[in-house]
């Protein structure tokens, strides 16, 4: 489910940024992007958010910016140095392979990590109060997901309702045609009987049973039903229901494909039709639910 959220904090004399965003996932994916003085906070930061999320592509970055007040950067001459003989050592490396480099600026080489540096580098880090900003900013992120997933249990409660109608009108097609139904069967059992001379009986009783069997849906109806059912279970519910509805779905989608190869009659057949469409829909309503 798509969300975003952002915070700032400024404690010692150190101030900092983060900003968490996300878009639809089926499972939990989570990326981070931080300062490499807080690394080892890493795995605390990953597991606070897998516990207050089950689902989605997570990314988070945090950036610390020092206090003005702070002292100024400085330049690293010995970090400076050993990237300097290492472009040296890569230029003559390419010469001797017939390859021409551009040269390097200063400037290239002052946006390298580490060359450029303040006494605060090394200093304490508020990580508390950096945590304190990450649980303000789930807590905003997942009001801004639970936002979004009140308006889309609307929707999804709107498109089951639908195929309730269509499941409660195929039910009515199907019963409908149960006298045509019976009078192709004797047909075919007419025609079957005729021709058994020398047949195994049992291949016989096996044609007989397949014809009863694809002429009859109210299993593929009942099981339509059903899920409803368990589709609205899972809306009332507390807690993440996203990956139980995605599977409800594909049930869905089996039943309403059998139905249409069972149909026997254009209505029918409609019928089946636009459920598979709506379920499609539907489908993909669900890849946003936690």
């Amino acid at each position: 489910m798509t969300a975003f959220a952002s915070e700032t904090g400024r404690a010692e004399q150190t101030a900092w940024v983060l900003e968490m965003r996300g878009v639809n996932a089926k499972g939990l994916d989570i990326r981070l992007r931080l300062p490499e003085r807080l690394m080892p906070q890493e795995q605390a930061i990953r597991a606070k958010i897998a516990k207050a999320f089950s689902r989605g592509n997570i990314g988070v970055t945090l950036r610390l910016e020092d206090d003005a007040t702070a002292s100024p950067v400085q330049l690293d001459e010995h970090v400076l140095e050993s990237y300097i003989l290492a472009a040296i050592r890569v230029r003559t490396m390419a010469k001797n392979k017939g390859l021409k480099l551009s040269e390097a600026s200063a400037p290239d080489y002052l946006g390298i990590r580490g060359v450029m540096r303040s006494d605060t580098d090394n200093g304490p880090l508020p990580e508390a109060e950096i945590m304190q900003s990450l649980d303000t900013a789930i807590a905003g992120f997942s009001a801004m997901r639970a936002s979004e997933g009140a308006a889309l249990d609307g929707v999804l409660r709107q498109q089951l309702a639908q195929i309730a109608d269509l499941t409660a009108e195929a039910a009515q097609l199907a019963d409908a045609r149960r006298d045509q139904v019976a009078t192709n069967l004797k047909a075919n059992l007419t025609r079957i009987m005729d021709n058994v001379d020398g047949a195994d009986p049992d291949r016989v009783a096996q044609e007989l049973a397949l014809l009863a069997v694809k002429a009859d849906v109210s299993e593929e109806i009942d099981r339509l039903t059903a899920h409803v059912a368990a589709a609205r279970a899972l809306l009332d519910a507390d807690g993440p229901v996203g990956r139980k509805l995605d599977f409800l779905m594909q049930e869905f989608n089996r039943e309403a494909n059998t139905l249409c190869s069972k149909s026997g009659s254009p209505e029918l057949t409609r019928v089946g039709l636009d459920l598979k469409a709506l379920i499609d829909q539907m489908r993909e309503q669900v890849q946003n639910v936690e």
